[in-house]
């Protein structure tokens, strides 16, 4: 039995034996008052000794503390069987809510006074399973959504393709500007088609992965400089401006490859959810025990139960799926993990027509 159930055993224990113990008192008491009153009551009577009767009761009294200790120990027998069924019957009534424990329904475990404790601990292990199944559905329900849509989204870029090169090669007098914009169209469809096959990718490695850290140091104000420069195409795209708020040389412990894939998933987030003509600020400090990041973006309140599962799994804002914001729902999720991996947090809040995201890693 582990430590854990030690302590429920032993208050169990505890109880019967009380029980037990305060039958017995009372049996006990019972036995001598009873003995004691029958004795007052055949004295008031008198009694010839030409008599059978007064004869044995004579000899009930000559010998009655042989017959208290047979009395007492037959009782304290009886006593000792009635508790030890009564004990046996748990083992029935565990077995009856141990089939309620994996029933897949919210009727609580209902067990016997001693077992308040169990019974506690039984509901509380059965409305974890409950939630955690309902998790695991919710979760199995929208990834199977996803590469529906996923599947579905695959099929529209890839027609395009398919079409404007049939195009290409079927017209034989076409025109040097038509064929550019046929390219220019079948390009920018098959960077889609890449995109969404990335996701699937993304999709089987993080479900696969077993992730650990290999932790090296590096200067977290040079990273976050380079990889801001590489997102200035799509910063311009939206007419976005980048202000940054970095402590100089700023050396953090971590493992480098997975922080990069941390802050590119949070300023890829805050670039497709950002109003256009609007800035980004990012900040990195180091504080006493730790080193703190901020990314804070103008673009639309997310409301309170959705930011509440913004670190979930497949979880996505726009449930649309435009072209624009149209990821698996897995940047933050893993962004969550890899941050958790490093003893860190990371938090989320939006107000006010702004969201922003906290990330406190320690020092390691």
């Amino acid at each position: 039995m582990s430590n854990k159930n030690r302590p429920v055993r032993h208050k169990l224990s505890r109880i019967i034996f009380m029980k037990f113990f305060t039958a017995l008192i009372l049996y006990s008491i019972g036995l001598v008052l009873s003995l004691f009153w029958a004795r007052m009551f055949f004295g008031l009577f008198i009694w010839h000794r030409t008599s059978n009767l007064y004869w044995f009761l004579k000899d009930l009294d000559n010998n009655r503390i042989l017959i208290i200790l047979f009395l007492w120990v037959i009782g304290a027998v009886i006593i000792f069987l009635v508790y030890w069924q009564k004990t046996l019957g748990y083992i029935d009534v565990m077995l009856e809510a141990g089939k309620q424990l994996v029933a897949e329904d919210d009727t609580l475990i209902h067990l016997p006074g001693e077992l308040r404790e169990v019974e506690n601990q039984m509901n509380q292990v059965k409305q974890e399973a409950l939630r955690n199944a309902r998790l695991i559905k919710e979760s199995e329900r929208r990834k199977n959504d996803l590469i529906v849509y996923l599947a579905h989204d695959l099929k529209t870029p890839l027609t395009s393709v398919i079409g404007y090169l049939t195009l290409l090669r079927d017209e034989q007098h076409i025109s040097d500007e038509l064929k550019a914009r046929y390219l220019a169209i079948a390009l920018s469809r098959s960077e889609r088609l890449e995109d969404l096959i990335n996701e699937f990718f993304e999709i089987t490695r993080f479900n696969l992965s077993n992730l650990s850290l290999e932790l090296s140091r590096v200067n977290m104000t040079r990273m976050l400089e380079q990889i801001v420069y590489e997102f200035k195409p799509l910063l311009d795209e939206k007419n976005l401006r980048c202000n940054l708020d970095i402590d100089q040389n700023l050396d953090i412990r971590c493992d480098v490859p997975k922080i990069e894939r941390v802050l590119d998933n949070l300023i890829r987030n805050a670039i497709n959810y950002s109003f256009e003509d609007s800035t980004l600020f990012i900040s990195a400090k180091k504080k006493s025990s730790s080193t703190q990041l901020k990314f804070k973006n103008s673009g639309n309140t997310i409301p309170t139960e959705k930011l509440n599962r913004i670190f979930e799994q497949f979880f996505r804002l726009d449930a649309a799926r435009t072209s624009k914001t149209g990821g698996a729902g897995l940047g933050l999720a893993i962004a969550k993990e890899i941050v958790e991996l490093h003893q860190g947090t990371i938090i989320a809040h939006s107000q006010n027509e702004s969201i922003e995201f906290i990330i406190d890693l320690p020092f390691l």
